[in-house]
């Protein structure tokens, strides 16, 4: 599914690439249409944010994988008390997780010089078999040469996944030997006081991100 379409509720999660594209969480609109906002009230019970607002307040993950320079990457010490942007996904994605990191990166653009330089960027990918630290590396530069891409065995990635609350990606089989991987397509937002303050999904905008980056990076004990 492309960026266009809709997701269900029930297929809010997961993202199916591949030929089939991605399902993903997004708000109703018409068809061929852009998406409807959400309307003030929806805006209120969400804090004020331009995003969803988790139900259940999560603290960073504690999660170790490797960089794409070979290091030990601590996820929660590393990124501790800094305005961090997580998402899972893999290079050969074709929509939602290119536009998604096209679209932060643009958002990290147009905030201030200091929201910007405040902000982290963290992409874990659930196709280890197929992103090298260089498909990484190459991939993640074409956005934004800062933005952290890590990797590690299924089993790491596996246990980084039920860290932050998510679904685990799945491998399905698809003709001539290849295979699609399904993930979670949330971005995961934690402030400086190490919350997890807002879920972003396929559907937000570049104004979004960048209307909430400079709240983001100076959040502490927010949740509404």
């Amino acid at each position: 599914m492309r960026r266009a379409l809709g997701g269900t509720a029930v297929m809010a999660l997961l993202c199916l690439a591949g030929s089939a594209g991605c399902a993903t969480s997004e708000p109703a609109h018409p068809a061929d249409g852009p998406p409807v906002r959400p309307s003030a009230a929806v805006a209120t019970a969400t804090g004020g944010w331009h995003g969803t607002v988790p139900k259940v307040s999560r603290s960073r993950p504690s999660f170790t994988l490797t960089d794409t320079a070979g290091h030990s990457f601590d996820f929660a010490r590393q990124t501790a008390g800094r305005a961090t942007l997580l998402f899972f996904g893999y290079t050969n994605c074709p929509d939602v997780c290119p536009t998604t990191m096209a679209d932060i990166a643009a958002a990290k653009r147009l905030a201030s010089s200091d929201a910007g330089s405040a902000l982290t960027v963290v992409f874990v990918t659930t196709d280890p078999g197929r992103d090298s630290a260089e498909a990484l590396r190459r991939w993640l530069g074409q956005f934004d040469s800062s933005f952290i891409g890590l990797t590690g065995s299924p089993a790491q990635i596996d246990a980084a996944q039920q860290a932050v609350g998510i679904p685990l990606a799945q491998t399905q089989q698809a003709p001539g030997g290849q295979y699609d991987v399904a993930h979670a397509a949330q971005v995961a937002a934690y402030g400086v006081d190490d919350v997890q303050h807002v879920l972003y999904f396929a559907s937000s905008t570049v104004a979004d991100y960048a209307a909430d980056l400079p709240r983001l990076v100076t959040a502490s004990g927010e949740r509404p």
